[in-house]
């Protein structure tokens, strides 16, 4: 292998480590996410008011028990679906990670068996 073609794996490497740390980012701000929405979920189960609070933009207003909740269950289920979306590129990233791995082992094997 050439030093260009290391250098070109090298330099996919990074790429695909910085793409696998910008989407693990994106996870955890996810999950905290739907944390978050569980136990806003939580709470309103707990509650025996017909009408419940919730922000919305600058100001806090009164709505609906039943509608905040649905807004809030679609919200959980979007967040889970995105969640699992970049679990999915998670895999197809260290996949391709690994392949570069093998890669790099063939070369640093026959680089040795040359010397």
């Amino acid at each position: 292998m050439t030093s260009d073609q290391e250098k070109n794996l090298f330099l996919q490497a990074q790429a695909y480590q910085q793409q696998m740390q910008g989407l693990l980012m994106q996870k955890e701000t996810l999950n905290m996410q739907t944390v978050e929405l569980k136990r806003a979920l939580d709470e309103i189960e707990k509650s025996t008011e017909t009408d419940v609070y919730k922000i919305a933009g600058t100001i806090i207003i009164k709505a609906p028990k039943a509608a905040v909740k649905k807004e809030l269950t679609d919200r959980k289920e979007g967040i889970e679906a995105m969640v699992k979306a970049l679990d999915t590129n998670e895999k197809k990233i260290k996949a391709k990670i690994t392949n570069l791995k093998d890669k790099f082992s063939k070369e640093d094997g026959k680089a040795a068996e040359e010397d």
